[in-house]
């Protein structure tokens, strides 16, 4: 009989680039969790009482702290993911800019509203929608940005009123525990709480949690959703991608092979919305392909200091650099060619970025999400071949469109089945706080930004009716009804709502 494995009372964290150990955190219980869930609940409603412009200047105090802190932060951010110094260093200055949209459009997004309502029933009515936070928010982040991610999804929470229990993901939590530690530093209310550990920790924020928002894969995901569909809260799910690139005969090929490159091998790949396929049309596509191999060859990589050296770093862990081999291994297999790249280089977990050429739909580089430093490249005929291919996948969360004629491009991007197009650019929707990130099909359940969505997902809506006239002492349809009092509502609700001579003319049962 074997002994059940034995809980780690915490985890090393190490660097992917070279594998040294470079920190250790807490594997937290699920009553540890319990109870920094019921210490946050304890304060959020002091901190939903400040009101957004309170909350706000917090939120600012908080975005000086990370200016003031950044190279810090880019350290820990290195230490953990390998990252290279230029993309450690882009993390905090977007979490600084997301920041001071969300404090600055809060109070708008949350002040009541009052729809207007055409109708016999609410003649006299006042409407009012009102915003309330749901108390606690569980936030749960994936490991390739681990310090932007919780901004992403944290601060808006903040700003709506709510406290949030962060759990970040256990192979790069140390730059979420410096974002939390920064929140205690400035001595902000204590609404913000940081859960670390393994999958257990992350199901019992789950069972804690008013809210969930989670990204990371699918399968997670399924998961997520049916914990939350069991508890009866409401969710967010941004999962995996494998976001289409179409290059269109008429595209400025210079700036095409440029964003491709640049889409495909950001953080060594590992992005939600990295561009993972690319369908080129036949006439540019022998240019397309000579541009992006010649560039993709003259790339950097290796491990950074805190000078801007390298372009590409390494992939967050063995098992990532394992299935990133395994899409290209296959696929070659299949009859695929790296016209560069293709193989692992070490040290640590590092995987050259490379082109595949003689590729085909059914080919594991393009079915399956990779994660990782690949451009997989189809020639298509034309552009009705190149939505065809790319509307075949089981993920939708974003897509590029390359063309010259802006007309063709919308057009385009209209037909593609995704959350979101960026056209002539990649990945900049996700800096455009204003417009909803979501995927569709298996890329997720709702989303996140979209302006004044972005910051009452988090809300709970509230519905009132009050009187704007004096109240008579009985309402036409209260007790004891007459048929007198039917009749003429009857007639009132077709005079509103029916159109034609049905606004008029009687119901047949009065027709006597």
């Amino acid at each position: 009989m074997t002994n059940p494995p034995t809980e780690l009372a915490s985890i090393d964290v190490k660097n992917p680039a070279d594998g040294t150990v470079v920190g250790t955190i807490a594997n937290h219980s699920s009553k540890q969790v319990a109870q920094m869930a019921a210490n946050l609940r304890a304060a959020q409603g002091e901190w939903e009482s400040i009101g957004p412009r309170g909350r706000a200047d917090w939120l600012f105090k908080f975005q000086e702290w990370i200016y003031d802190n950044t190279n810090k932060i880019a350290d820990v951010l290195q230490s953990e993911t390998g990252k290279p110094r230029a993309e450690a260093l882009t993390e905090p200055a977007v979490v600084t800019d997301l920041i001071g949209y969300w404090a600055r459009q809060a109070e708008g997004f949350l002040t009541d509203g009052h729809p207007v309502q055409l109708g016999p029933m609410t003649i006299g009515k006042r409407l009012t929608t009102i915003y309330r936070p749901y108390p606690l928010v569980g936030v749960i982040t994936p490991w390739n940005f681990p310090f932007t991610m919780p901004g992403i999804d944290v601060i808006p929470a903040l700003a709506a009123g709510a406290a949030v229990l962060l759990k970040p993901s256990e192979v790069t939590p140390l730059s979420a525990a410096e974002f939390v530690r920064g929140w205690t530093e400035i001595g902000a209310p204590p609404v913000l709480g940081l859960a670390t550990g393994d999958g257990k920790a992350g199901s019992a924020v789950i069972d804690c949690a008013d809210y969930v928002q989670f990204t990371g894969s699918t399968a997670t995901g399924r998961k997520v959703a049916v914990r939350c569909g069991e508890r009866l809260i409401p969710y967010s799910l941004e999962l995996g991608g494998k976001d289409p690139a179409l290059v269109l005969s008429d595209a400025d090929i210079e700036r095409a092979a440029n964003g491709v490159m640049w889409g495909g091998l950001f953080n060594a790949g590992q992005v939600c919305v990295s561009i993972e396929r690319v369908y080129v049309e036949a006439p540019v596509y022998d240019e397309f392909l000579a541009k992006l191999t010649a560039k993709v060859k003259a790339l950097r990589q290796g491990q950074d200091g805190r000078e801007c050296k390298h372009d590409v770093g390494a992939l967050a862990t063995d098992a990532q650099r394992d299935i990133v081999q395994r899409h290209v291994r296959e696929s070659v297999a299949a009859g695929a060619r790296a016209v560069t790249g293709g193989k692992p280089a070490s040290p640590g977990t590092f995987f050259e970025p490379t082109v595949l050429v003689d590729v085909d739909q059914t080919m594991t580089c393009i079915t399956d999400e990779t994660f990782g430093p690949t451009l997989p490249i189809i020639k298509v005929a034309d552009e009705a071949e190149a939505i065809r291919l790319a509307n075949d996948s089981i993920y939708g969360l974003s897509a590029t469109v390359w063309s010259s004629n802006g007309e063709r491009a919308e057009r385009v991007a209209r037909q593609l089945e995704v959350g979101a197009v960026n056209i002539n650019d990649v990945m900049v929707n996700i800096f455009a706080y204003s417009l909803p990130m979501g995927g569709w099909k298996q890329s997720g359940i709702g989303a996140r930004s979209g302006g004044a969505e972005g910051v009452r997902k988090y809300c709970r809506r509230q519905a009132i009716t009050a009187p704007r006239i004096p109240t008579l002492s009985k309402e036409m349809l209260w007790y004891p009804v007459s048929q007198g009092t039917i009749d003429f509502a009857q007639t009132l609700l077709r005079a509103f709502a029916a159109r034609g001579r049905r606004r008029v003319s009687l119901p047949k049962w009065l027709e006597w």
